[in-house]
């Protein structure tokens, strides 16, 4: 097998990341003529073009791009394997990038059965809102929120979520919520990142009107249904990542239809090639398997009306 020349593999990915050879010989620490000449060794091993130089820039051919896609996977690849082999030996560590309310209120609870199940891997966990760049080779699979858009990347929506009206049996004992008009009344807490919010809620059952303010507002799930629970507000949430609360019975439903909206808001993320890495596929089967068990149906509270 006639291995393609490493440097100019490594000067391509930055290149194709950064979309510049002079960015990316900053990033390399050498010259801008070095990554020009290392691009042009790769393309002659090719024997095809990979960059065409456009008013806009450096932008990837065709070809380009398919290469981009497989040597991207290659160089994370190594990387994992470079990564496991700095740790104990027959232990592997499993990279995860999570949203953060995911990871508290859904994810975490559940984890120490998997690696009961799993010991010889070790989870290495991050969470914030910005996406794992998989070019970097420094995650092995990424948990996202919001809308699917990661064409390029394995898509896998989790589990079905219904987003519905919560409070507190506190406030809900001394407030009248009968009908969606009558949460206008009530202080409502906001969520800035949920894929459903207050305005369309309302809209979805009928009340033309938005609320004018809200009680309180959030960037997280976790924040938002704290305060509910406790008696803040009534909050706007998923009934998964709400389940330990509804189950407890810390909050219930405003409604006794529940009058929730079904969304397909947390999914599983990575690239193709890391489907062939058995850590990955552990986790994946076992979060699978964690994701169809129905959570226990809340306890239910008399409400005064």
């Amino acid at each position: 097998m006639q291995l393609p020349p490493l440097k100019g593999i490594i000067a391509f990915e930055v290149v194709a990341r950064l979309g510049s050879i002079n960015k990316a010989a900053d990033e390399l620490n050498v010259t801008a003529s070095a990554v020009s000449h290392q691009i042009a060794n790769l393309e002659g091993f090719v024997g095809r073009k990979l960059f065409e130089r456009t008013s806009r820039g450096l932008v990837l051919t065709p070809v380009g791009e398919r290469y981009q896609n497989d040597v991207t996977g290659a160089l994370a690849l190594i990387a994992s394997a470079a990564h496991n082999a700095r740790h104990a030996e027959g232990v592997e560590v499993l990279r995860i990038h999570v949203s953060p309310s995911f990871a508290s209120l859904w994810l975490m609870p559940r984890l120490p059965a998997f690696l009961s199940e799993h010991p010889d891997l070790r989870i290495q966990l991050s969470a914030s809102h910005t996406h794992s760049d998989f070019s970097r080779g420094d995650v092995d699979l990424d948990i996202r929120y919001g809308a699917i858009k990661w064409g390029e990347l394995h898509v896998e929506t989790i589990f079905d979520e219904e987003m519905l009206p919560l409070a507190s049996p506190t406030l809900l004992g001394r407030a009248v919520m009968r009908s969606p008009e009558q949460l206008l009344a009530q202080p409502l807490i906001f969520s800035d990142i949920n894929v459903v919010q207050w305005p369309r809620w309302f809209a979805a059952h009928g009340v033309p009107l938005s609320p004018a303010t809200y009680a309180l507002r959030f960037d997280r799930a976790y924040l938002v249904i704290e305060a509910a629970i406790q008696g803040l507000g009534v909050a706007l949430e998923s009934a998964r990542l709400s389940e330990r609360a509804l189950r407890n019975g810390d909050l219930v439903p405003v409604f006794p239809d529940r009058k929730g909206i079904q969304v397909h808001a947390h999914h599983l993320v990575y690239p193709e090639s890391h489907d062939k890495w058995s850590k990955v596929v552990r986790f994946v089967t076992w979060l699978r398997r964690e994701a169809a068990v129905q959570a226990p149906a809340p306890k239910t509270r008399s409400r005064r009306r």
